[in-house]
């Protein structure tokens, strides 16, 4: 089988198109032959060494296809199934091994492409507004990267559930797609100064929370947005990481709230995953969020997939086919 892996960090060149075995399974595990796999900014940390993983590997955390095999132990799950998963490494390839723990079933209603654009995006957008900062109605969020993939549908589920969305953006293209999303307010940030916008749209009230996955060159500013007792959700590193903070800044600026999840904790057990999975794929199901997958790139073409998502040059979601 082929897949993409990288045996140094570095940048896209760093990725080679392989071929290997197919993975053996263990007796809880199930064999998935990927129909469609999710690029996501997380995999650009492990490539670069930002996120240190073992080496040689194979990236990629979510992918959806049809089960082939299954372990003796293995009961939810039978060849043929539909099935979808993330937070497992090895999504670049054309089979993967999934623990059965860590598979759920796709619904009618939702292709290959959907479910896997939808696992790791859509659990983080999910866990972002519903468990880290439980948005209710009336709330005022700040989200960065608007019209990326985990923005547009954070944007649609804040707005579900009653908020008030002030999106950050960096050209007009990307600031039609937030608008069109449901984003109440758009602020250009590479012609405006978010953190001015934001006190003027909110007439100086600032916001409960502000979604960061940005990083080193907003962190400050979204802190400075915040109302009292607000909260600075920093969940991505796309400008750099975060390295100097002092947190005894954030009782002077009104007892603010500082926290970095991951999507690996808020969907370490079971119903977690089937919690945020199931609501997820009803709610595309329904029609009531939206997907927006719209770059596709073969497996072998990954090197450039990553160089255009680093490039700024998408927006949604990217999938990788076999």
């Amino acid at each position: 089988m082929k897949a993409v892996r990288v045996r140094e960090y570095g940048g896209p060149e760093a990725m080679s198109y392989d071929e290997v075995d197919i993975p053996s399974i263990g007796e809880n595990d199930v064999l998935v032959k990927i129909e469609a796999s999710g690029i996501n900014y997380i995999d650009t940390y492990q490539r670069s060494g930002l996120y240190q993983i073992p080496l040689p590997a194979t990236l990629g955390l979510e992918a959806a296809g049809t089960v082939t095999e299954t372990g003796s132990n293995v009961s939810s799950f039978q060849s043929g199934d539909r099935v979808a998963y993330t937070s497992v490494p090895g999504a670049y390839a054309d089979y993967a091994v999934v623990p059965e723990e860590k598979l759920v079933n796709l619904p009618d209603g939702v292709d290959f492409n959907q479910g896997a654009a939808a696992m790791l995006q859509g659990c983080t957008a999910h866990y972002l507004c519903k468990s880290t900062y439980e948005v209710k109605a009336g709330d005022r969020c700040l989200i960065h990267a608007a019209a990326g993939g985990v923005g547009l549908l954070l944007i649609q589920m804040v707005k579900n559930a009653g908020g008030f969305v002030i999106g950050t953006v960096s050209t007009e293209e990307k600031a039609n797609l937030a608008k069109s999303a449901g984003a109440d307010e758009v602020i250009l940030y590479s012609e405006q100064n978010f953190e001015t916008e934001v006190k003027r749209i909110t007439e100086g009230a600032g916001v409960n929370v502000a979604y960061d996955s940005v990083g080193k060159s907003t962190f400050q500013k979204s802190i400075d947005c915040l109302s009292k007792l607000g909260y600075m959700v920093l969940y991505g590193n796309a400008s750099g990481p975060v390295t100097e903070f002092n947190p005894a800044t954030l009782g002077p600026k009104g007892s603010l709230f500082l926290t970095r999840p991951t999507l690996f904790d808020y969907t370490a057990d079971r119903e977690s995953l089937e919690w945020r999975t199931s609501d997820v794929f009803n709610w595309i199901a329904e029609g009531s969020l939206n997907l927006r997958v719209e770059h596709f790139y073969a497996l072998a073409d990954a090197q450039q997939a990553h160089k255009d998502l680093e490039g700024r040059k998408t927006t949604g979601k990217i999938i990788l086919t076999p």
